[in-house]
């Protein structure tokens, strides 16, 4: 188990802020745990310790939202995420997850850029559908190496301006499908080993917490200032995966 205080000092928020993005409440922040415990210990590491909370935190999403998702978009983003995922396992090794989280970072930041320049309107033209297969299939790349998969698959779905509900219920059910498919690519990387798995385990109470904290805040707050905390999100995401990436 590690036992290093600057992990655990890192490690408990990424958590925490893991646990309240799968909740839906502010969904973007859910990509800096990765980039947050890295600061610790390497990204490889780093999300092979997040994969078991990420089940537990998704049992507990799904459980609370899985009626609310949006069905016709699940399955035109599931089949595409999950090729994204065997994209994942087949580069793994190739590209660096700080090559990875650098692009994704740009990526991020220049779609925030083009919302807050050109913000839409109620009349605007809904995205073309193969542009959601292409984004499903980036973000089940990069969760895969990073667990950062919400700002490919939000470029896409926010533009829907779906109600803040389904908009959580319908990530929900996107990432579980996702981070189940990761078990054995994980472990036949070698990922899933005593020490990884021990201190998962030591991790895993703040889970539900974190989860419970953001389902309370989700229910409580409107739809304008749930977008706009999921903007902040994303911006902060992007800037860290862009400096994890450079570093």
């Amino acid at each position: 188990m590690i036992t290093e205080p600057l992990f655990y000092a890192v490690a408990v928020p990424a958590v925490l802020m893991m646990g309240m993005s799968k909740s839906g409440f502010g969904a973007g922040f859910g990509a800096l745990a990765v980039p947050l415990m890295s600061l610790a210990i390497p990204v490889p590491q780093a999300a092979a310790i997040m994969l078991p909370l990420l089940a537990v935190m998704d049992g507990l999403g799904v459980t609370a939202l899985f009626r609310d998702a949006d069905r016709a978009l699940l399955k035109l983003l599931l089949p595409a995420g999950l090729l994204g995922t065997l994209l994942g396992t087949a580069l793994f090794s190739v590209l660096s997850a700080g090559t990875v989280a650098a692009v994704v970072g740009v990526l991020t930041l220049l779609f925030v850029a083009q919302r807050l320049i050109w913000p839409p309107s109620p009349a605007a033209v809904q995205p073309p559908r193969w542009l959601g297969a292409l984004l499903g299939l980036a973000s089940g790349f990069t969760s895969f190496v990073s667990h950062a998969g919400g700002p490919p698959i939000m470029a896409y779905v926010l533009p829907l301006r779906l109600p803040p509900l389904t908009f959580s219920a319908t990530m929900a059910v996107f990432f579980t499908a996702i981070n189940l498919s990761k078990w054995i690519p994980y472990a036949f990387l070698g990922l899933i080993d005593l020490r990884n798995m021990s201190t998962s385990l030591v991790l895993l109470p703040l889970a539900p917490i974190g989860v419970w904290t953001g389902l309370k805040l989700m229910r409580r707050v409107s739809q304008q200032l749930f977008y706009r905390l999921v903007t902040i999100g994303m911006t902060l995401t992007g800037v860290v995966l862009i400096w994890r990436g450079l570093s």
